[in-house]
């Protein structure tokens, strides 16, 4: 797939174009057809998608938003590229954060709930497609935040996870990852089930700070991030 295809598919859901645009441009990102610290030229995008440069203006702002694209004045849109620092900055709060999240849901899990985490798993466990099992990943943790009922605090996890999305998705490509993560991505399922609140919390939090130490080793290894 590459970014026209990623246009057309877009093109055909009914949204308004600045968010399209953003869409596509934002899996281009997530799948490395567009690379970090690669320009994205407003006036080649708005002739991509036969709009003005208005709405691409837009859409990239939605993305330096979300933490992909840096705006310059001079050099236009930016890929932007996250430095260890940021990884790591990233991963502290989603630490937090997520581990609120869990913690305020557990009380209200339902049955309904708990088997829809559960096919979500089992359909990562059928696949080796990285843009799919980022999907499902994102899919299986939200699951399990909704019920909190935080939309706030459930958008903030979800942009965090954008900013890193990319790269996790270029380590899930590594087998005993996914390995490792599935058997957490279980185990806290049983936590929830459980309604161990507890057991839960201190679950996630590890899970949530293993993958941040390998994110980062992953960035020391492929990147000059500081």
């Amino acid at each position: 797939m590459n970014l026209n295809d990623l246009t057309a598919n877009v093109l055909q859901q009914q949204r308004s174009t600045p968010d399209l645009i953003a869409d596509a441009l934002r899996e281009a990102i997530l799948r490395g057809i567009v690379q970090e610290g690669q320009s994205l030229r407003q006036d080649e995008i708005a002739t991509q998608f036969g709009v003005s440069r208005i709405p691409v203006r837009e859409a990239l702002r939605q993305l330096e938003a979300e933490g992909l694209v840096t705006l310059h004045l001079h050099r236009g849109a930016i890929v932007s590229v996250l430095t260890i620092k940021q990884a790591q900055e990233i991963c502290e709060i989603l630490s937090a954060l997520e581990t609120t999240a869990i913690e305020l849901a557990i009380p209200h899990f339902t049955e309904s709930n708990l088997e829809k985490a559960v096919e979500i798993l089992q359909a990562m466990d059928q696949t080796t497609d990285a843009t799919r099992l980022a999907q499902l990943n994102w899919e299986f943790h939200a699951t399990l935040y909704a019920i909190a009922d935080r939309p706030r605090l459930l958008t903030m996890i979800k942009n965090l996870h954008t900013n890193i999305d990319r790269y996790i998705r270029q380590m899930s490509a590594q087998v005993n990852y996914i390995e490792h993560t599935q058997k957490e991505h279980y185990q806290l399922l049983h936590a929830c089930r459980q309604q161990d609140s507890k057991a839960a919390v201190k679950l996630l939090k590890q899970h949530i700070d293993t993958a941040g130490i390998e994110l980062v080793t992953y960035l020391k290894q492929n990147a000059n991030g500081d």
